[in-house]
C-alpha cells in the first residue's frame, strides 16, 4: 500500500537524496566548528557550569 503512494508521487527519488546532503552538510560543518573554535572559548565554556554560585544548596533544599 505505502508503496503505492510513493509511487504516485513525482520525484519521490530526489528527497532522500536532499536529506543525505543537509545531514552530511550539518555533520562536516559541526565538524569543521569543533575543529577551528576558539580553545580559550571551549575550556570557558566548559567550566561554566562549575563557576555559577549565585544559587547555593541552602536555598534550594532549605532545612526546617
Amino acid at each position: 500500500m505505502y508503496k503505492e503512494v510513493l509511487r504516485s508521487i513525482d520525484n519521490i527519488e530526489i528527497w532522500p537524496i536532499i536529506s543525505f546532503v543537509i545531514f552530511f552538510s550539518f555533520f562536516i560543518g559541526l565538524l569543521w566548528w569543533t575543529f577551528s573554535a576558539d580553545k580559550k572559548f571551549i575550556d570557558e565554556m566548559k567550566r561554566k557550569p562549575l563557576q555559577d554560585e549565585s544559587l547555593s544548596s541552602n536555598s534550594l533544599n532549605p532545612q526546617p
